[in-house]
């Protein structure tokens, strides 16, 4: 059978950048060779796109070494290619891809942007389409759609950055009670999130959200155990055993997320009555559909001690690391090993293609 061959975008210009390096690095790895042949297309934080035969690594110096090891991984190396854009975009990417697996994670990746631009060479690619990944991407429109739905989720409030002299800490709090989270509305992976229980904690918060992001949004807090679950499909998505987040900071910060080994522990499965356990897959096979995704999502909720059940958010292109990310993990405990996930997403990016390119335009 001939191979396919599979690209594997990664890096991008998002504060996550790093973060999706090494998930790329752990999807590379766990690929069966015998099956795909990899291209690598690294973005640096500026944009430029490299791909090709001279092995070179990105314009970051932390990521030097992890871009030595997916180098390692893969028969074709990382050549550098002028700003932008590739040049002969159909030659270089559409005419040697046969299917792409992006692995951004935050803006200019995971929003729709790199969907709209693989769509419009009707290149397959893995993950949600231009629609769910934008709405994903944008808490506030998660929100707001989710609500209309009847999908319970934590109370919140917008803000633009030109409203940023008019934001009140009283009558936030008065609407939202005194403990609150401050989050840029399009970002992931706890960049740029702070929680807050005082007027100057949320000044302060107010002006590192707006750092990322021309809109935030404030929220409540609630306290509850963070339990997450893991879709897998197109039109018939599936939704994993859910797992639970325990967590030794005081919130799932990036810090606990990626710089503590000690931060969280993970509990798969989690340690819920059956019946709520099958209530959030469920709910998070629902919200899947009402937030238009495709291929792969995790969501994630807050339980609370008398079990209801609160969406927290969804991430369309989750981690990926085989040690410690909770999407592949989860489907592992749920009887699809790492190797098979990975088939199985990218023979839905192609079969989505195919069922697209019947369509009358």
């Amino acid at each position: 059978m001939k191979k396919i061959r599979l690209g594997i975008f990664f890096g991008g210009r998002s504060s996550e950048h790093e973060i999706s390096i090494r998930s790329a690095k752990s999807i590379i790895k766990g690929l069966d060779k015998t099956k795909y042949d990899i291209v690598l297309v690294g973005v640096d934080k500026s944009g430029r796109f490299y791909f090709g035969e001279k092995a070179i690594s990105l314009n970051m110096p932390q990521a030097s070494q992890m871009l030595e090891d997916l180098r390692k991984n893969t028969s074709t190396e990382l050549a550098s290619v002028s700003a932008g854009l590739p040049e002969r975009v159909d030659e270089n990417i559409s005419g040697a891809i046969d299917v792409v697996f992006p692995v951004f994670h935050g803006p200019f990746g995971e929003d729709g942007t790199i969907q709209g631009l693989l769509q419009s060479f009707n290149v397959p690619y893995v993950g949600a389409g231009i629609l769910g990944s934008a709405i994903g991407m944008d808490k506030d429109v998660t929100k707001r759609l989710l609500r209309d739905a009847g999908i319970p989720s934590a109370r919140h409030l917008t803000f633009y950055h030109h409203e940023s002299d008019s934001i009140k800490y009283d009558e936030v709090t008065s609407t939202l009670g005194d403990i609150v989270f401050v989050k840029p509305a399009n970002l992931g992976s706890s960049v740029g999130i702070s929680k807050v229980k005082s007027k100057n904690d949320f000044e302060e918060a107010v002006k590192t959200a707006f750092l990322y992001d021309n809109k935030i949004i404030v929220e409540e807090f609630i306290k509850g155990r963070e339990i997450e679950c893991s879709v897998l499909g197109n039109e018939y998505p599936e939704a994993s055993i859910p797992g639970e987040i325990i967590i030794r900071h005081d919130f799932y910060s990036y810090s606990a997320k990626y710089l503590d080994d000690n931060g969280a522990d993970l509990k798969i499965p989690a340690d819920l009555p059956i019946e709520i356990s099958d209530k959030i897959r469920k709910m998070a096979v629902r919200v899947f559909k009402i937030l238009a995704c495709d291929g792969m999502a995790r969501i994630d909720f807050f339980v609370k001690d008398n079990f209801e059940i609160f969406l927290n958010e969804i991430n369309t292109i989750p981690g990926f690391t085989e040690e410690v990310s909770m999407y592949p993990k989860l489907w592992e405990a749920s009887g699809i090993p790492y190797e098979e996930l990975l088939d199985r997403l990218i023979n839905l990016a192609i079969s989505r293609t195919k069922r697209n390119n019947e369509l009358l335009h």
